[in-house]
């Protein structure tokens, strides 16, 4: 396999994971400040490895693969974290952490599986999907900051942008599932495409 640019900034993208747990957990009074900072270089790198593959023609089938993948490891671990550390509403907290989580294990399976049937197409992304990401992703960053900023009680307010997207989340499932329903209780793509053993002479 040749190492390409993109692929590289995902591979770097998920070595700042547990740059991020590092940081979480030191007392520092900086850490919160570094959190962020790792994050938004993260994010940084998400979009940078997308525009290079798209511009220099660098998109391979391993990076397709490991794209998404980086993006789901850096969201969960951020989730988890905070879900440890919230002390007011933890219930619809943790909820909505799950929610968020749970949809992006499902929608990549099904786009693996709709891809290996030539159908991916019904589960591109949708512009529910692109607001989603933009409400997790600076609710998580106000979150990892979690202090008061000019007045403003960042915590709180990413809070409610997780709860936000949580209701995105759903509704984005909902349309993607809507889409591959028709290929999805089609009994076509669900009988063994295995030989029986007795074939052999």
């Amino acid at each position: 396999m040749t190492m390409t640019t993109p692929t590289l900034l995902t591979l770097i993208r998920i070595a700042l994971i547990p740059v991020l747990v590092l940081f979480f957990y030191m007392s520092a009074w900086w850490s919160n400040i570094a959190c962020v900072a790792v994050f938004v270089m993260a994010a940084a790198t998400d979009w940078a490895d997308g525009f290079i593959a798209r511009r220099m023609g660098q998109m391979s089938t391993f990076g397709a693969v490991l794209d998404p993948l980086a993006d789901k490891l850096m969201v969960a671990t951020a989730l988890i974290m905070l879900v440890q550390r919230q002390e007011t509403y933890q219930i619809v907290f943790a909820v909505s952490a799950a929610v968020i989580v749970g949809r992006e294990i499902t929608i990549s399976a099904l786009r693996e599986w709709m891809s290996e049937i030539g159908e991916r197409a019904r589960v591109k992304v949708s512009w529910v999907g692109k607001v989603k990401t933009g409400f997790q992703m600076t609710s998580i960053g106000f979150l990892l900051y979690h202090e008061d900023l000019f007045g403003l009680p960042i915590a709180r307010i990413g809070e409610w942008l997780l709860y936000a997207a949580a209701a995105l989340t759903l509704w984005s499932m909902y349309s993607y599932l809507h889409s591959a329903w028709p290929v999805i209780s089609d009994s076509r793509y669900h009988r063994s495409q295995s030989k029986p053993d007795n074939d052999a002479s």
